[in-house]
């Protein structure tokens, strides 16, 4: 028999009994912290209407923007291949310069800071 047939064989095996261990291990000791949802910390039972903090919905913002640009900029070694690269470098640095004037503004209105 091929080695790679036996070691492919080999692997399926583990990877069931894995699987049947990861499904029958748990339902040995059921608890009720077991059996609760899951919610972050928060009690389910309590009201659903707490009062968050804007603080906390302005940094995730920001935080989704720098992650943009991330995504932006991912593209950018591939871009040294074309025709023009200083056109692709133009690019990105007109995007980072965008998004650094926009943490400056940000910084400087105060909207990083956690505590008032």
């Amino acid at each position: 028999m091929n080695i790679v047939v036996i070691i492919l064989i080999v692997y399926m095996m583990i990877s069931t009994i894995l699987a049947l261990i990861s499904f029958w291990l748990p339902l040995l000791n059921p608890n009720y912290e077991k059996l609760t949802p899951y919610e972050c910390g928060f009690d389910p039972l309590g009201s659903a209407r707490l009062p968050f903090s804007m603080r906390f919905f302005l940094i995730a913002i920001l935080f989704l923007l720098f992650d943009l640009e991330i995504a932006l900029l991912l593209p950018l070694p591939w871009g040294n291949h074309l025709p023009s690269p200083l056109t692709s470098f133009a690019w990105a640095s007109s995007i980072l310069i965008l998004l650094t004037l926009g943490l400056i503004y940000e910084w400087a209105q105060g909207g990083l800071e956690w505590a008032e």
